[in-house]
């Protein structure tokens, strides 16, 4: 029996980098057909993948990697796909939100703010534990930033919902920003 971590890596690979790859086509959302998925992921395990099994991945997954509306799916967030994945405006994000990344660039970010690079989005975690833990990727030690939120949305810039821990931007400029931390 195929886990669903093996499950999940694959949608993601799926979804997120290599639609091409599985025979699927997204549409300019990134949205595509759920049962596409399904056979594409089966094909790919060579094994039985069930809806049921899809969508308990997507349910159960705690970095909420995935939306389904029960018809489509794509991934929550996109990175290698053609355009970029509309997410909704959050209607009521906390006051205050988190960022975390590797120390050597907390020079950059303290002259140009938080920027995407060569993702469509900034992330912004709900709480410094999960920022902490996406910013292991970039760092075993990752500086920890805060995020005012609260004076982000009142200057009119905008967050869109991504999951019920992860927020996105498009860019935060330096004057929303605080290091929290900074062991690295």
């Amino acid at each position: 029996m195929t886990n669903d971590v093996t499950i999940s890596k694959t949608m993601s690979h799926a979804l997120r980098h290599a639609p091409g790859e599985y025979g699927l086509q997204l549409d300019a959302a990134g949205w595509t057909d759920l049962e596409e998925v399904r056979a594409a992921v089966s094909t790919a395990l060579r094994t039985t993948v069930t809806i049921d099994d899809i969508e308990r991945v997507v349910a159960e997954s705690p970095k909420r990697r995935f939306e389904s509306d029960g018809v489509s799916i794509r991934a929550a967030y996109g990175h290698s796909v053609d355009g970029r994945i509309e997410h909704t405006v959050a209607e009521n994000p906390p006051a205050r939100l988190f960022h975390a990344t590797a120390p050597n660039v907390l020079p950059a970010i303290r002259i140009e703010g938080l920027r995407a690079m060569g993702r469509q989005y900034v992330h912004l975690a709900v709480d410094p534990e999960v920022a902490t833990r996406v910013g292991r990727r970039k760092a075993s030690n990752p500086a920890l930033l805060g995020v005012d939120a609260a004076k982000f949305l009142a200057d009119g810039h905008q967050l869109f919902a991504a999951g019920p821990h992860i927020f996105l931007a498009d860019a935060v400029p330096p004057e929303y920003l605080t290091v929290e931390s900074a062991e690295g």
